[in-house]
């Protein structure tokens, strides 16, 4: 995989001067996916950090862990069991709860593939089938596509950051639209997964003196 993240790094650096500079300046490719989750987990991970610092989403999935000692994560039927107030201890919102039991449903019932299954689907099948639950829109899937199917070939173009980002690197007057923003990521193929890492990691303008 790193040779792969070498690649795409020279590849996104070869494309103008701004990214090349940017590449040159933030260095290699340090994008850490966590192939060992499965899609359940990844997206209740996704779901808690919708919409917040990371930090904030550490704590957050820190304390539902904390709910039970001795385990990596909670399973389906735990989340079901757990109590509205529990959960609401942990940092969740109501809407961020019944999304997250939703999806631990969903799972039970094998709307939510297991990681084999995932990883053998197309990504916009994968999209479309997850999207159907309600609370789960299309970045929390391409976050699970991110970072724990490993796909190098997925750009977030509703991301906050991602547009900013590009904002930032070409100091463009505004952001681009999430449209705009797919058809301008359509030169990063097949490495728009690296370009969103790098994207992330635009500084932001010193202040004027």
């Amino acid at each position: 995989m790193a040779d792969d993240y070498q690649a795409a790094s020279a590849f996104l650096a070869a494309l103008d001067p701004h990214w090349r500079r940017h590449i040159e300046a933030i260095g290699r490719c340090l994008h850490q996916p966590h192939p060992a989750r499965d899609p359940y987990e990844s997206l209740v991970r996704a779901i808690a950090y919708q919409q917040l610092h990371a930090k904030a989403g550490d704590a957050i999935v820190g304390r539902l862990v904390g709910l039970f000692p001795g385990q990596s994560f909670p399973r389906p039927e735990q989340i079901l069991a757990t109590d509205f107030e529990r959960m609401r201890g942990c940092g969740f919102s109501a809407s961020k709860i019944a999304t997250i039991q939703r999806i631990a449903q969903a799972t039970l019932a094998g709307v939510v593939p297991d990681y084999a299954t995932a990883l053998a689907m197309d990504d916009e099948a994968l999209i479309e089938r997850l999207v159907s639950l309600r609370g789960v829109g299309r970045w929390t899937v391409e976050m699970l596509l991110i970072y724990s199917l490993e796909r190098m070939d997925i750009l977030p173009a509703d991301d906050f950051g991602v547009r900013e980002g590009y904002r930032r690197l070409k100091g463009l007057e505004v952001q681009p639209t999430r449209r705009q923003m797919v058809e301008i990521g359509l030169a990063w193929r097949p490495y728009r997964t690296v370009a969103a890492w790098y994207l992330w990691r635009v500084p932001k303008p010193l202040p004027s003196p």
